[in-house]
């Protein structure tokens, strides 16, 4: 709820720079977010745990923050300006989906911070499995399902782990515990992928549950 509220507030302070970018195209705007989210993951995917890897993970974090910026101008800007098509949210969404697995295996493959690349990798999955299931219910007629862990919830769990990494790095501060299976220590970027995990596994099944109830009961309505 917090995080949605946060979202009309963002809309909010992005309508007056939306109205005077009705001359753009919205889906340059997507194609731009897809750029930017790429160097965030190469950072992500690069940085050391010395100072320079910490100031490298704040710009990951700041590149990670504007894509999702303009991830949200492009669909704000088609509706003001009368730009919307089928083509325009299939890219949208296509985009959303590369940008969401892209940076949690990118952070996986970093080898400073993360013992085992599979953890991104599944992390990766289990992401896409969940934003499958939102779409997959729309796709049968029953609305898009937004249930569980959001995308929302992903970026600010991203900008904050990210932010408490580069902090780890740069004051030289080590993680803690030991992640169950896949070895290695609980830091700012390795929770992150612990977390995306969970939430996808859990955003697969409470989205999974609800389809299937809301599809047994339209078969066994009178």
């Amino acid at each position: 709820m917090a995080l949605e509220q946060l979202r009309d507030f963002g809309t909010e302070m992005l309508d007056p720079l939306v109205a005077k970018l009705g001359f753009l195209n919205p889906n340059y705007i997507s194609w731009f977010s897809l750029a930017v989210a790429g160097f965030a993951a190469w950072f992500f995917a690069t940085a050391g745990s010395d100072k320079a890897g910490g100031m490298l993970i704040f710009a990951a974090v700041g590149l990670t923050a504007f894509a999702a910026i303009c991830d949200a101008m492009d669909g704000q800007i088609a509706r003001k300006h009368n730009k919307v098509s089928s083509y325009g949210d299939y890219l949208d969404h296509t985009i959303d989906r590369i940008v969401d697995a892209g940076i949690l295996i990118a952070i996986g493959i970093n080898t400073h911070w993360v013992d085992s690349p599979h953890l991104g990798y599944l992390a990766g999955l289990t992401t896409l499995l969940g934003s499958y299931m939102g779409t997959q219910a729309q796709s049968v007629g029953l609305g898009r399902n937004y249930r569980g862990f959001s995308r929302a919830d992903r970026l600010m769990m991203t900008v904050i782990g990210g932010l408490i990494a580069g902090w780890q790095a740069i004051s030289g501060t080590s993680g803690v515990g030991e992640i169950p299976i896949f070895g290695g220590e609980f830091n700012g970027m390795s929770t992150v992928l612990v977390i995306a995990l969970l939430g996808g596994i859990y955003t697969f099944f409470v989205r999974f549950i609800s389809a299937r109830k809301q599809l047994i009961d339209e078969i066994n309505a009178p």
